[in-house]
């Protein structure tokens, strides 16, 4: 079975964090509502290239298991809808700049008069207070704010963004996180009750160690590369033709290394007899090591250190990660798309013993449900009427 399955999510969130957080959501078996903007819809179905099958990848990437509604919030009888939506779910999510939902009638403390179950996540950039509550919050500002990209880069190099949004992502899990004990606690008190996530406090909560160690120890963080401020050796090295990290983080994993490496002598050396000691001599261990893997392939290298009993893999491009079979088998689905074709998509990373965790419909076409969820609460003169008004866009197959 699915564990959320009889829930219901009322997507009203763009772009990445509240809609990864609702795709979550509907893995579980959540039906989820995406509700969007007549003619557009969320931002992402344009953010491309890439496309495929007229869809943006962007937008596949966080919209599977959903249904769109397409209604415009700005009429009267659009905002009469959605509060009917809102009446019968379990959970909203939105993540408008503060206040807009309600002045629009969508807040929550409206609509907990209509529906005191309700669970209610705001996501925003910065929270709904103080003074940066007004600023727009992408990925890569509260990355910015928060110190991620101060500690990220090269050594001695500008700050670098994360491949992909971290932050965003984060958030969308810790969204889920307090979603779901939000309706565990609903099940001892019968209410519902508002959260609130914002992108800039997910960050600084990320800093973990590197924030233990400024607070506590006022000792300020720098850009390491891919290597470890506290672990040596702990870093990618250069291969004959490509790169592979490794992680020597106990005195066993360094000389399991140095014994693969042909180094054994490493071992003997009192500049390297403790992690402390290596991490002083940095430099000077880094380079003996970088010279013995330049030496070899990454595909000699590999089996190399097979069966070592320490941390170690390559640096793949996503070919390398998605031509792998055992990540084919575990990860990737193929779904039909009902704009014709197939899609493939990562499905989830959890798995439950007695539940079901899946994709089980692709990514919707911009108001491929609106008549579909329309007609629970309509009849089909009015939802015509609707349509014409232009309150609404049905997506015609």
């Amino acid at each position: 079975m699915s564990p959320l399955e009889g829930t219901r999510v009322l997507d009203m969130s763009r772009i990445l964090a509240g809609p990864f957080c609702a795709m979550l959501l509907g893995d579980l078996g959540a039906e989820v509502i995406k509700v969007e903007k007549p003619g557009t819809g969320d931002e992402t179905r344009n953010w491309g290239p890439p496309f495929v099958h007229g869809q943006s990848c962007y937008f596949l990437s966080a919209n599977r298991n959903k249904k769109s509604v397409a209604v415009d919030l700005k009429s009267s009888k659009g905002k009469t809808i959605v509060q009917k939506l809102a009446e019968t779910s379990d959970i909203l999510i939105e993540n408008f700049v503060p206040g807009k939902l309600e002045k629009l009638g969508l807040g929550y403390e409206q609509l907990r008069e209509i529906n005191p179950k309700l669970v209610y996540l705001s996501l925003t950039g910065f929270g709904t207070q103080g003074k940066y509550k007004d600023r727009a919050g992408y990925d890569v500002i509260a990355a910015s704010m928060g110190g991620l990209l101060h500690i990220t880069g090269p050594l001695d190099g500008e700050p670098c963004k994360v491949g992909v949004a971290v932050t965003d992502l984060a958030t969308a899990l810790y969204a889920k996180g307090a979603i779901l004990t939000a309706l565990l606690q609903r099940i001892k008190t019968g209410r519902g009750q508002k959260i609130e996530c914002d992108l800039l406090g997910t960050q600084v909560s990320l800093l973990v160690n590197i924030a233990s160690n400024y607070l506590n120890a006022g000792t300020e963080a720098r850009r390491w590369g891919t290597s470890h401020e506290s672990i040596v050796p702990y870093k990618a090295y250069r291969t004959k033709d490509g790169y592979i990290t490794v992680g020597g983080a106990s005195e066993k994993q360094f000389n399991i290394l140095c014994e693969r490496l042909g180094l054994e002598k490493l071992v003997l050396d009192e500049k390297f007899s403790t992690n402390a000691l290596r991490v002083a001599n940095r430099k000077e261990l880094d380079s003996i090591i970088q010279e013995r893997f330049a030496q070899k392939t990454n595909e000699r290298w590999l089996e190399k250190l097979e069966g070592c009993g320490m941390p170690y893999g390559p640096v793949n491009t996503p070919r390398d990660v998605f031509e792998d079979d055992e990540i084919k088998r575990r990860m990737v689905v193929t779904v039909q798309h009902s704009a014709g074709g197939d899609v493939r998509l990562v499905g989830p990373a959890v798995r439950f013993s007695d539940s079901q965790n899946a994709v089980r419909s692709a990514p919707p076409v911009l108001g491929e449900h609106t008549v579909e969820v329309l007609s629970r609460f309509y009849g089909e003169a009015e939802i015509g009427e609707f349509i014409a008004e232009k309150i609404v866009q049905a997506h015609s197959r």
